[in-house]
């Protein structure tokens, strides 16, 4: 959301603009969601045992992973901002490594509830049998915890200096390791063991191990000035403040929604391993179209957090709106495809033999036209959140999130669903409440408080310090964190 030669962008400049930052973002979600949707076919190809298990134990591995994705989100919003700013690129580093810290001690702490997750998966309520499969998926797949948060810093990292290009190559070599690694090791070839979901926990550490060796001999070659590994073991306490503050409100965030969605797996789960198996493949359908609006939403809080680093709010504006709207006209797109083709979308993650192939399509299709329901909203709200990080305003949409996902949209699901007796599709009328409420609370905020606010600062003659409406800027370097340390 920038000037160029002085003058303001038009729609089409900042459509533009979006679109050669915002595409390569796209393809790199697409292709990590690839990385999942790989994961649901070959163990939909395996058995409906082994499928149930791996949707409910890579639901409860992405509830922690996204809590603590929260502090590599903000080092997204924090380097833009430096980077528009044109100030001393030394703030970068300091942001960037203790984004990395805090995601590595993070996945520590986080370690223990996946190595015994059977019991907390008993405790709420699912088939034995199925905890068990899902405990042996998790007791490997947490592993990945520590390359997975890493990555996740570097790609916002890269993503924020416009390095776009290669968070997607990375992610798509990813995804083609991930699919071989899932055939070796789930059936066991080229005299492999058949390790069924533990191949499939395997192959995901192995993926994000690849991509995080991409993404940090990118980053140290193309920008050795930042030199992000040398000393990293010294603390940086000032940073370390600053991006756990504005980090920890975008997990819980992250959590909210992710918790929702997660939550209704759960509550599927407890109609048996043929409607769980349904709800994850539908939900993998569904998912598909969210990596665009993810892509955008990166975008426009890269352009965002640019924009405010420059000052230019009435550029933050107008390349807000063209967001939005190209997030709508996707969302139309996407429901098209949606409602054209569900029963071909849930055969494709059967195999053909499948005893309960019948069941799971029946149920899958209802649950792919009430996914086609949500696209707008869903899109809606993701993109305004992107929007509202890249002005660093996170503790309001933390709250916002809070109340849609977790105060309404999971008990509007639970009612709906077993109160209404509706099962699945019951839980998914709650997943539309949720996203609704936020998309319209979010909007309100952005528009009606968050805007309004930096257009009045502004036209008032207001000093408008970098990162207004969520924290001050870190100090410049001095005699007390000397570069040489930084």
């Amino acid at each position: 959301m920038s000037q160029t030669s002085g003058f303001p962008l038009s729609r089409a400049g900042h459509a533009r603009a979006l679109l050669s930052l915002g595409l390569p973002l796209v393809g790199g979600h697409v292709a990590q969601f690839a990385v999942g949707a790989t994961d649901t076919l070959m163990l939909g190809w395996y058995g409906v045992p082994e499928l149930a298990a791996g949707v409910l134990g890579s639901t409860y591995f992405f509830v922690f992973f996204i809590l603590g994705a929260g502090f590599a989100w903000a080092v997204m919003p924090m380097v833009a901002a430096e980077s528009g700013s044109g100030e001393d690129p030394t703030q970068i580093r300091r942001v960037t490594r203790m984004g990395l810290w805090l995601s590595t001690l993070y996945a520590a702490i986080a370690m223990p509830v996946m190595i015994w997750s059977e019991p907390l998966l008993r405790a709420l309520g699912q088939d034995p049998d199925t905890a068990v499969m899902a405990a042996h998926y998790l007791g490997i797949a947490g592993w990945a915890l520590f390359p997975a948060l890493a990555t996740m810093v570097l790609r916002s990292y890269l993503a924020a200096l416009e390095r776009t290009q290669v968070v997607l190559w990375a992610t798509v070599a990813g995804a083609a390791v991930n699919a071989l690694g899932n055939w070796v090791l789930i059936f066991g070839r080229f005299g492999l063991p058949e390790m069924g979901v533990r191949g499939a926990a395997l192959s995901s550490v192995l993926v994000q191990v690849v991509m995080f060796g991409v993404l940090i001999v990118y980053a140290l070659r193309v920008f050795p000035q930042h030199t992000l590994l040398a000393r990293i073991w010294r603390p940086d306490w000032q940073a370390f403040g600053a991006v756990f503050r504005l980090g920890w409100p975008i997990g819980l965030t992250n959590v909210a929604e992710v918790g929702m969605f997660s939550a209704s797996a759960v509550m599927v789960g407890w109609l048996g391993a043929v409607p769980l198996a349904a709800h994850g493949i539908a939900l993998q359908v569904a998912t598909a179209g969210f990596m665009v609006h993810m892509g955008l939403s990166n975008a426009a809080t890269i352009r965002a957090g640019n924009a405010l680093g420059r000052k230019d709010v009435f550029g933050l504006r107008r390349g807000a709106g063209v967001a939005i709207v190209m997030s709508l006209a996707f969302a139309c797109a996407t429901i098209v495809v949606l409602v054209a083709m569900p029963e071909a979308l849930v055969e494709l993650f059967l195999a053909p033999d499948e005893p309960a192939r019948a069941q799971i399509v029946a149920l899958g299709v209802v649950l792919i036209f009430l996914a086609a329901a949500f696209q707008v909203v869903d899109g809606a709200q993701v993109v305004v959140v992107g929007l509202l990080r890249g002005v660093q305003d996170t503790r309001v949409p933390m709250v916002i999130a809070g109340v849609s996902y977790l105060g309404i949209g999971l008990p509007s699901g639970y009612v709906a669903g077993f109160v209404l007796g509706w099962g699945a599709p019951g839980v998914w009328v709650g997943l539309i409440v949720g996203l609704a409420c936020a998309a319209l609370f979010l909007s309100r905020r952005f528009w009606g408080r968050v805007l309004a606010s930096l257009v009045r600062q502004v036209e008032s003659g207001a000093r408008l310090p970098q990162g207004a409406l969520g924290q001050a800027p870190l100090p410049a370097s001095g005699p007390e964190t000397p570069r040489t340390i930084l």
